[in-house]
């Protein structure tokens, strides 16, 4: 770990200035919708189909501003990049609480995907990125920890705040945070400095192998694994709980479940730092994956028991915990420092779109198959990822 005057006066500042704003922007803009939208459905006579759509629509609009959003990062840094994403996603928030015409209402969620694109994993690694050039994987590693605990703290804040001052009021107090706080955070307190990045040779005396070309089959392969798998987290958040309700397990039963996630996530990523880091990111996307699959297995062959439906919520937590450090460390060891920034982007917009179709996707399955067909689905695209991950050669000396 770095000395505490590196991390606070160093490059390594980066890490829990990262890892606050990280909490509030996953906490405001992505976890709250599934409390916040259903209320503004009921107030405004809305359907939850439509009122639900905005939400997909900020991460299509996301999707399609990320690799602006990555490139201007390279050019200006995320002290200037994120502190414009937060402002944008302040005024968002801001509008959305008074956004009755369902026009407005639509548009305003587009508002809150470019805040979006410049607020969450994807820019804070690709600032990371920036600031540390290759040895950027063990930050990256440390940030995700503190991400782990984004929905742990959000979910219960957005819930007092609703029972305390309702759904506008609670907008607007996000709105403050990430305009009062976040982005003072970047412009102020995120370092600005720059690692010296150069397109490295590669060298058979240290072992250092060259980069992989950030274009062709060897970036369609990896674009391709993070987006089958971005399917997974946002398909399952949305129905898995639902879908092991509905197959005889308790009520308290499957509320139990569903707190296992997130130990199970952070306790990954802490054993990927204390234990996994001379281990190549490729080799953990796959053992990521891996181990998604055989809790996909096991719920096969187990069945829908609590104990099978425990054991797959960890398994879940577990391959998610890690699999966010490898869509951060992968591109980085696969391609380089050099342009790190505009290729987050690049991967991020494919990511997002998966992400945005994939709670209706999987609606619709469960709706007119069954509920193991739709799990049947998941893993099909657990196991796409992990084809992919497999096809991905390393770079050679």
């Amino acid at each position: 770990m770095p000395a505490l005057h590196d991390l606070l006066h160093g490059r390594w500042r980066a890490v829990p200035v990262l890892g606050v704003t990280q909490i509030i922007a996953w906490g405001t803009i992505y976890y709250s919708p599934v409390l916040m939208v259903p209320l503004i459905a009921a107030e405004r006579g809305w359907s939850l189909t439509f009122a639900m759509g905005g939400f997909s629509l900020c991460l299509l609009t996301a999707g399609a501003a990320s690799p602006y959003v990555g490139r201007a990062i390279d050019r200006h840094g995320g002290h200037v990049v994120m502190a414009v994403g937060a402002l944008v996603s302040a005024c968002g928030l801001a509008v959305l609480a008074y956004a009755a015409h369902p026009a407005a209402y639509l548009a305003t969620w587009m508002v809150l995907g470019v805040g979006l694109a410049g607020s969450l994993y994807d820019p804070a690694f690709s600032s990371l990125g920036r600031i540390f050039g290759s040895a950027a994987r063990r930050p990256i590693t440390v940030l995700t920890l503190a991400g782990g605990f984004a929905s742990t703290a959000g979910w219960p804040a957005t819930h007092f705040l609703l029972g305390t001052i309702g759904w506008r009021g609670t907008y607007l107090v996000y709105a403050g945070l990430l305009a009062l706080v976040c982005a003072p955070l970047y412009v102020f307190v995120l370092p600005r400095t720059r690692a010296v990045t150069t397109v490295r040779p590669a060298d058979a005396a240290s072992g250092t192998p060259a980069p992989l070309p950030a274009h062709g089959l060897p970036f369609i392969l990896v674009a391709a694994a993070f987006a089958a798998y971005a399917f997974v987290p946002a398909a399952l958040s949305a129905h898995l709980l639902a879908i092991f309700g509905r197959n005889g397990i308790e009520p308290t039963h499957v509320i139990l479940i569903g707190t296992l996630f997130g130990p199970a996530q952070v306790a990954a990523r802490v054993s990927e730092l204390a234990f996994a880091g001379n281990l190549h990111p490729l080799n953990l996307a796959r053992i990521s994956v891996g181990l998604l699959i055989a809790g996909f297995a096991l719920l096969a062959i187990a069945g829908f028991s609590a104990p099978a439906a425990a054991a797959f919520a960890v398994m879940f937590g577990a391959a998610n915990g890690l699999i966010t450090i490898a869509r951060g460390a992968v591109p980085l060891a696969l391609f380089g420092p050099v342009g790190y920034g505009g290729l987050m982007g690049r991967l991020s917009a494919p990511w997002m779109l998966m992400q945005s179709v994939a709670p209706l996707v999987l609606a619709f399955v469960a709706e007119r198959t069954s509920d193991p067909a739709a799990l049947a689905l998941t893993a099909a695209f657990v196991i796409v990822a992990l084809a992919c991950f497999v096809a991905i050669r390393r770079p050679t000396v």
